[in-house]
Parts: structure tokens; C-alpha cells; sequence
């Protein structure tokens, strides 16, 4: 109070008006003017205002200036004295002239952002008389902002990706995708409820980190996701304070030259959004000083092409050096430029940069089976069409599978309304659809618009397919040698010019191909387009291999070796950006080359028996046949090659090998030939009898190509799938291949109990499972229940995994009754569920002389010491148990005296696991002292309790109890 008094007495006495003498109750209850307020201030408004023309258009406006007080105060020199000089007219005018001048910097909070505190330190209120002017903001970063909003809302509300002649407003289609997010280490962090979660700090792993990772495999979603983020923005519905929206698609930074130098100003105001009005360079200054107001998105990081020689200049750390446009975007990636600013970066799958520059890293997993009934129900209007749909959906797992990829959905659900629209039909083919049928079914939908208009609306097309891909071959053989060209030569965008001279007229670019990219055209050079897709670029590509029949058959195998070429590693911190086997000039692809993976994959499908009646129609029988004996030559050669050289290894299950991605490529290129021979050939050069393909990014519809070859295989197999994405459509495609598997590992997948419901199924026919993990994934009490039924009935059953799922105490009675009446189960991992006491009881029943659980976690299932109790007693008539686990419970003390007779018992147990419990020093003195009774057991760890670090010094003579 004291404070504000003396504040409050040096405002008044500052002005001469009001010298007069107050007691204590009158400064109380003084209203100090505003008059007085700006002279006490003077030198903080000379210091800190910044905006001055907002100021002069809003006094002028309102009659507190005239055009002569304007021109007086614009031709003083610096913007400190022409502060001076508003001040002075201000305070010459008034007091309300002084009370709208700081109505003004209260109204106009962005251009005043340096005054908002001072505002609130004067406890500045506007009075009734001041509301009722008008403000109108005219400052430059305040219109920059609103113009930038308005341009961004322009751009995100449509959806324009696939076709120009179906524009769609993203309401009305977007639908969300799985996001999850992932710590430094790769674990899985869980997912995200909404986009506002991913700019904001929750899952923040490294907070000097400086980007939000988010990758996917093609066609998962990543660019549309950033549309919803950019139109939330333009709206003002997504909770952030930027201000500032700048997206960049990163393919553009290799259309500059290599003698190119931009700034950063260059890059934000001459490649985004220029400003109409700011003289003084406000706009620029503001985002410098304020670099957290600003958010950046960078689409398709993998997409980027380099010339090395140029990652040899010095990095960019001043905002007004002109540099290499991708020497630049690194600066920014990395925080040397703008530190601070929210960054969003997408990149493919297999795009790993370090993770010092990772702020947040998010994955996108594609549709849940919920966020595909919402797109279904997006899609199809009509109740009879969405249940047409849905039917053909779940009769067919693999094209359930395809459909959990956002792009591949689309093109299904277009081919299925270009059905119904055509032939009054929603079925697909009965055969199973391959991702080259899928790419098919797209371009028949494009080149159907060649064809005439039904005479009468009651009439459908009866043109077969072979018919319209003949009648559309020329645009399509031109679309296919425009997209060879662009994949040859890396790049994703294509000319005007180069347009025509593959032979393509007016008429055919707007058939769906292609779109235009309106952000390259700046500078009014002639129009650029690209590929509404890159996989349909690279589909093309394959087409214009299968159709060229200049070049010696031989040339369609132009990318197998290019895919087989190891590269070397990187230095910098973004490893997409080097490759020290490049040459000065040369322009390199994508580091991965996932586009000419797909080019090889659809080379394959149309190669395949199954388009051998289309292709015969397209090309010379001869060539064909010619170019099918090739393929199937070079992928049963390569086949043999690749498994020959990978690394074998002896474990536990015997031989074992760990195969790499390219390995996925080849299963994915395998089944799209549809050749049996093939797959036996590659299914007998499998030798060893484990499979290990965790972090593989193997996805459900990869799962059909994996069962197309393991079907073949005579021996038995365990498999290793932990850590994809394979999801319940995936276990239904391997249905075939569990009658052969003796272990199965699909920990974090996905799965819910529809997944265990096959597995119970099969695996309780066939009885050769040994090893079953299904650790972190959604198994409730009704796949609790499943999975118990596959312990009681599969007698070589040693191993289950089913921690971290959502099981309660139901569930774990069901399981526990089954382990009580197994005599192989060998080891039991339950960390992570809710079992709680109930079924801690249930587990010490189970344990009672059991046979031969010798391992057993119940770690981090909400066990009291109630349930502590019931399974150290019941632990004392076990001696086969080595390795007990009771991380993150809730025991006390109560607990330790069991457990102290436990241990006294010596029954043989040798690991004893009580980290993060609420134990105190009494507790573990009980445990000290049974310590000395027992000499099977050769750790208690304890670390985490409730202990000083003094009281562990109690305990140090004692080497088994363990604190650290």
C-alpha cells in the first residue's frame, strides 16, 4: 500500500494543475488523469512506443490532430522526437486527447506488445466516455498478421490434392489420423487427442530442441495434417499466441540455383507473404525480437535434393545474410536463425535426423478403424452406399489395411463411387487388391473423363476397362514419360514447357494428374504443376518403363540397382542433407529413395499374370512377354542374393537373422508379381528359424505380402513384429502363417481383442507356440480371457508378454487360473495392467507349488500391501520361482514382515524387484535383517522408496539390498 501511495503521490504532484495538498483518504480516492500519467511516463513511451503511424491515423481520425500536427510530427527527424512531438500535441489537447492516445496502445495490444505491462502496472481501465471512439487498427504488424490469416484461410480451405475438378472444403472432408508420439529413445509416449496438442509442450522430450518431428509413411496424411493446422490458425481456433504463420513446401528449396542468395527476410516476406505497408521495417524487427510468436511448417523434408559443395559454407546466424536457400532452412531447422520459433517439420519414414534438434517427434499411424467409419461416413451420403462399403471393407482384411493409409483410402472410395456412377455397382474385384490395382482404379477414374457423356442419364457406361485405358493411351503414355523424367532426374516438379514436349495438350492436364503448384510462381515465370502425388509419380514412372519399347527390355530393372546402392553416412545433423558420395553438380533424390522403391513395386504389379490382359492391350505381346521373363529372372536371382548376405546369428530360437527394410521391399515387390514361384523360392531361402522385423515400420496390409511367402515355408518359424504398426488387419492377413509360427511377437501394434480372437484361434488349432508377446497394445479382459485360453491349451506355451495393456482384475483371474493349470509356462510379463489386489490374489493361488513359473513380473499394477501379503505367503510354498518383479506398487511397511518371512524361507527365489514402493527405513530393516537368513537370493533393489539418503547409509554393509 505504501508503494502504491508514494506511485500515486509523484503522479499527482508531476502535474502543476494538480499541486494541491491531500490527506491520505483524497489520495485513496484521487482518479489519477491521464494527463499526468503520460508526463510521469514520458521517457518510458519515448523508449518503447514503436508503432507511430497507428497512433497519428487514430488521432487524426478522431479530430485530436490535424493534418498539420501529422506533418509536423512526420518530418522530425527520429522516432524517439517524434514520440517527443505526440506527446506534446497530446498533452496540448487535453485530457481526453491523453486518454484516447493510451486507449489507443491498449486497443492495438499486438503493436504495443512492449506497453502491455506497463498497462498493467498503471491499472489502466478505459472509462465509458473513451469506449465509445473508435480505434481502427492501421499498424503494420497488426495488418501483416490479418493478411496473413486471410491468405492462409484461402489456401487451407479446400482440398485440392487430388483432382482440380473436385474441390472439396476441409470440413467437410478431413477427418483425424493416429498421432503418436515418441520420446528420445523411440518409445512410444501414447498418442495425441488433438492438434492443439502438438505445438504446445506436452511429450516435449528435449526442450532446447527446436523442431516437431512429424513423419509417415506415403500418403499417410502429413501434408493435410499441416492444412488443418494452417486453416485452424487462419480461423483463430487453435490455442497458440504466434501471430506470424509462414509454410514452406521443402521441395522448393532445390528449384533455386546454385548461385542463389536469400535472406531470411527474403525467404519470410518474398517466398511466403510480402507486407503491403511498413515503412519501417516494423514487421521484420517485431518477428527478430519476438521469435515465439512465429510458427514455420516445412512439408516433405525427404523430398529435398542438394548440391554438397554447398554445406561448406559457414552456417547462417545473422537474419540479414544472404546464403544458399538450403544452407539457410538448416540454420533455421537447427535454432541458429529465430530460436525459439515453433517449427514443424514432415518427413517420410526412414528420414532420422539427430535428436539434439527434436523437440517433439510424432508418428503418424493412418486411420483407426473409428476414424475410418467417420471418412466412410464423410465419403458416402447416402446410409444403403456407407453399409455397400463397409461390408466389402471388413470381408477383405488387406483392402481394410489399405484404407488405414488416408491416400490409398481415397483412391478405393473414388474408384468405388466412379463404380456406381458407371456401372451402377460398389464392388471392386473379387481377387485380392494389390496397391497396383489401387493406382489402376485411379487412373481408369481420371481417363474415364476422355470418354463421351452417356446419352441419357439413365444409361451407364459399358466400357471395360482395357477399353478406356486404350482409348486414354496417348495422355496417359504422355503423363507416364513426364513422370519417368522427373523421378530420373529427382525432381517432383515439372514445367509448362516440359509439359508439352511429352505431348500433352490443354485438354489433358486438367484430367486429374496433375495440379498446379501456385506458390512456385511468384516471380510470373509460366506456370509450374506437379504430380498430385508422388506415389502416383512414381506408378507412372513404372507405366513408362512397362510402355517404352525403344529402350532395350533390360532398362526396366534401371531402378533395382539404384535401390541395392548403399550409401555412406552423414556428419551434420540433418543426414538427409549430405551424402559423400555425391559429385560437385550432381542433384541426388531423396536419401531413402522410397519413390523409386514404389516405381519398382508398381513395375512388378503391372508385370504380374494378373495385368498381362490389360498390358497385352497397351504394348507388343512380344515386348511383354519379353519384360515379364526378365523381372521374374532378376527378383528370383536378387531374392537368393539378398538372403544369402544377410547376417545369421545363433539364440535362443535357434538360428535367427534380422532383416533390414530393403528386405520389406522385396516381400511388398513379391507379392505385387503374384508369382508362387517366387515366393517358394524366397520362402526356401529362408534358413534360419527366427525372424526378427521389429522397427521395420511394417504396416497391416505389408502383412499379406509377408504371409504370401511364408505360407510356402515347410518348417516351423518364430516371428519377431514388435514395434510396427501392423494393427488387427494385419494378424488377419498372417491368419495362415500362425499354423507354423512357434513364436509370435506383436508387441506394440495396435492390436485390440479382435487380434487375440484369431490368435486364440489358431494357435489353440495348431499347438506349437512356444514364445507369445503382446506387450503395449489395447487388450482388454475380453483378450485376457482369449489369451488365458491359449496358455491353459498350448502345451509348449513358455513365454507370454502382456504387459502395458488394459486389463483389470477379471482379466487377471482368467490368466491366473490358466498359468495355475500350466505346467510349461516359463516366464509371465504383466507390467503395466490394473490387476490391482483381486487379482494379485488370484496370482498367489496360481503360484502355490507351481511347477515351473520361473519368472514373473506384476510390476506397476496397483497392488497394496494387501495383495503384497497374500504373494509372499503364497511364494513360500514355491521353489521354482527366480525372478519376482513388484516395480511401482503401492506396498508399505505392512507388507515387509511377509516379505521378510519370505525371504527368511529361502525358497530359492534369487531376483526380488520392490523399486518405487512406499516403503521407509523400518520397512527395509525388516528386509535387511531376513537378508541374513537367505543365501539363494542375490538382489533385493530398492531404489525409489521412501529413504533419506542418510538412512541408506544404514544399509550399506549389506550388498544385496540394492538403493541404485
Amino acid at each position: 500500500m505504501t508503494h502504491s501511495l508514494s506511485y500515486l503521490s509523484g503522479l499527482l504532484l508531476s502535474h502543476r494543475c494538480d499541486c494541491c495538498v491531500l490527506n491520505m483518504g483524497q489520495v485513496e480516492e484521487a482518479k489519477v488523469s491521464c494527463l499526468s500519467i503520460l508526463t510521469y511516463h514520458r521517457e518510458l513511451l519515448v523508449s518503447r512506443l514503436r508503432s507511430i503511424q497507428c497512433i497519428l491515423d487514430n488521432l487524426l481520425a478522431c479530430g485530436f490532430l490535424c493534418e498539420e500536427d501529422v506533418e509536423i510530427v512526420q518530418r522530425t527527424a527520429t522516432k524517439t522526437d517524434q514520440v517527443r512531438k505526440i506527446l506534446e500535441l497530446v498533452q496540448c489537447k487535453g485530457e481526453e486527447a491523453c486518454e484516447y492516445f493510451i486507449f489507443i496502445i491498449y486497443n492495438v495490444c499486438d503493436a504495443y506488445i512492449d506497453l502491455q505491462p506497463w498497462l498493467k502496472e498503471i491499472s489502466y481501465q478505459p472509462s465509458n466516455e473513451v469506449r465509445q471512439l473508435k480505434v481502427v487498427n492501421t499498424d503494420p504488424i497488426s495488418r501483416y498478421c490479418e493478411k496473413l490469416r486471410h491468405e492462409m484461410n484461402r489456401d487451407s480451405s479446400f482440398i485440392m490434392s487430388y483432382g482440380q475438378k473436385e474441390e472439396t472444403r476441409l470440413e467437410n472432408l478431413y477427418t483425424d489420423t493416429m498421432m503418436e508420439l515418441f520420446n528420445g529413445c523411440n518409445e512410444s509416449q501414447g498418442f495425441f487427442e488433438n492438434l492443439d496438442q502438438l505445438l504446445g509442450e506436452h511429450a516435449v522430450f528435449n526442450p532446447q530442441g527446436e523442431i516437431i518431428y512429424v513423419v509417415g509413411d506415403a500418403g499417410v496424411g502429413k501434408s493435410i495434417l499441416l492444412q488443418k493446422l494452417q486453416n485452424l490458425w487462419s480461423k483463430k481456433e487453435l490455442q497458440t499466441d504466434a501471430i506470424f504463420f509462414f509454410k514452406f513446401r521443402c521441395r522448393m528449396f532445390s528449384l533455386f540455383k546454385e548461385t542463389d542468395q536469400i535472406s531470411l527476410r527474403d525467404l519470410i516476406f518474398k517466398h511466403s507473404c510480402y507486407p503491403d505497408h511498413d515503412p519501417d521495417n516494423e514487421i521484420f524487427d517485431y518477428i527478430l525480437r519476438f521469435p515465439e510468436k512465429v510458427i514455420f511448417t516445412f512439408d516433405g523434408y525427404d523430398e529435398i535434393q542438394e548440391d554438397l559443395d554447398l554445406m561448406n559454407v559457414p552456417e547462417v546466424v545473422s537474419p540479414e545474410g544472404k546464403a544458399n536457400p538450403l544452407q539457410l532452412l538448416i540454420s533455421l531447422l537447427c535454432g541458429k536463425l529465430l530460436k525459439g520459433s515453433k517449427k514443424v517439420l514432415t518427413a517420410r519414414t526412414g528420414i532420422e535426423i539427430q535428436s539434439k534438434v527434436i523437440r517433439k517427434k510424432v508418428i503418424l499411424r493412418g486411420f483407426s478403424p473409428a476414424h475410418l467409419k467417420t471418412y466412410i461416413d464423410l465419403h458416402f451420403k447416402e446410409q444403403e452406399h456407407r453399409e455397400l462399403v463397409s461390408v466389402q471393407l471388413d470381408a477383405s482384411p488387406y483392402l481394410c489395411g489399405l484404407c488405414s493409409t488416408p491416400l490409398f483410402c481415397w483412391i478405393v472410395f473414388k474408384s468405388f463411387r466412379h463404380l456406381h456412377a458407371m456401372h451402377d455397382s460398389f464392388h471392386l474385384p473379387d481377387t485380392c487388391v494389390t496397391l497396383t490395382d489401387i493406382f489402376l482404379l485411379l487412373s481408369e477414374v481420371f481417363l474415364s473423363r476422355l470418354a463421351s457423356p452417356a446419352p441419357s442419364l439413365l444409361k451407364k457406361s459399358t466400357r471395360s476397362t482395357s477399353e478406356t485405358f486404350t482409348a486414354g493411351l496417348r495422355p496417359l503414355a504422355a503423363f507416364a514419360k513426364l513422370a519417368l523424367q522427373g523421378i530420373e532426374r529427382g525432381s517432383f516438379i515439372c514445367s509448362q514447357e516440359e509439359i508439352s514436349a511429352c505431348g500433352l495438350t490443354e485438354e489433358d492436364v486438367p484430367l486429374g494428374f496433375l495440379r498446379p503448384v501456385s506458390e512456385i510462381d511468384a516471380s510470373g515465370s509460366p506456370a509450374t504443376f506437379e504430380f498430385i502425388h508422388v506415389t502416383l509419380q512414381s506408378f507412372l514412372a513404372a507405366f513408362a518403363l512397362v510402355l517404352d519399347e525403344q529402350s532395350a527390355a533390360s532398362s526396366i530393372l534401371k531402378f533395382f540397382t539404384e535401390c541395392s546402392r548403399k550409401r555412406e553416412p552423414s556428419c551434420l545433423p540433418f543426414d538427409v542433407c549430405i551424402c559423400s558420395s555425391t559429385k560437385r553438380g550432381e542433384k541426388k533424390p531423396f536419401a531413402p529413395n522410397e519413390h523409386l522403391h514404389f516405381t519398382n513395386l508398381f513395375l512388378c504389379g503391372l508385370l504380374s499374370k494378373t495385368h498381362t490382359g490389360l498390358m497385352g492391350h497397351l504394348l507388343c505381346p512380344i515386348s511383354l512377354k519379353r519384360k515379364r521373363a526378365l523381372l521374374k529372372s532378376y527378383l528370383s536371382t536378387s531374392v537368393k542374393s539378398h538372403l544369402h548376405g544377410l547376417p545369421y546369428y545363433n539364440g535362443n530360437e535357434g538360428k535367427r537373422v534380422h532383416v533390414m527394410p530393403n528386405f520389406l521391399w522385396m516381400l511388398r515387390c513379391i507379392f505385387e508379381t503374384g508369382s508362387k514361384d517366387i515366393a517358394k523360392v524366397t520362402a526356401k531361402g529362408i534358413t534360419a528359424g527366427f525372424i526378427k522385423l521389429g522397427y521395420c515400420n511394417v504396416y497391416s496390409g505389408d502383412c499379406t505380402a509377408l504371409n504370401f511367402v511364408l505360407q510356402h515355408r515347410k518348417n516351423l518359424l518364430g516371428l519377431d513384429m514388435d514395434n510396427n504398426n501392423i494393427s488387427d488387419y494385419g494378424v488377419k492377413q498372417l491368419k495362415p502363417s500362425f499354423c507354423k509360427m512357434t513364436v509370435v511377437r506383436l508387441c506394440v501394434n495396435q492390436l485390440s481383442d479382435s487380434s487375440i480372437e484369431v490368435l486364440a484361434e489358431e494357435l489353440c488349432k495348431h499347438k506349437v507356440v512356444k514364445t507369445l508377446g503382446l506387450y503395449n497394445n489395447h487388450i482388454t479382459d475380453v483378450g485376457a480371457k482369449l489369451v488365458a485360453q491359449i496358455i491353459e491349451e498350448c502345451p509348449k506355451l513358455r513365454v507370454v508378454k502382456i504387459g502395458n495393456n488394459k486389463i483389470t482384475s477379471v482379466g487377471g483371474r482368467y490368466l491366473a487360473n490358466a498359468i495355475q493349470k500350466s505346467t510349461s509356462i516359463f516366464d509371465v510379463g504383466m507390467w503395466g495392467n490394473s490387476i490391482r489386489d483381486e487379482g494379485a490374489e488370484e496370482f498367489a493361488q496360481a503360484l502355490r507349488n507351481h511347477p515351473s513359473l520361473t519368472n514373473l513380473s506384476l510390476s506397476f499394477n496397483g497392488i497394496t500391501s494387501k495383495g503384497g501379503k497374500c504373494l509372499a505367503e503364497a511364494l513360500k510354498e514355491n521353489s521354482v520361482l527366480r525372478i519376482f518383479w513388484l516395480v511401482q506398487n503401492e506396498l508399505t511397511d505392512v507388507a515387509a514382515p511377509h516379505l521378510a518371512e519370505l525371504i527368511k524361507a529361502n525358497t530359492g527365489l534369487s531376483h526380488l524387484w520392490l523399486i518405487s514402493n512406499q516403503f521407509t527405513v523400518d520397512g527395509i530393516r525388516h528386509l535387511a535383517e531376513a537378508l541374513t537368513h537367505n543365501t539363494d537370493l542375490k538382489e533385493i533393489c530398492v531404489k525409489g522408496n521412501k529413504l533419506s539418503e542418510e538412512e541408506e547409509k544404514e544399509f550399506l554393509s549389506e550388498k544385496r539390498l540394492r538403493f541404485h
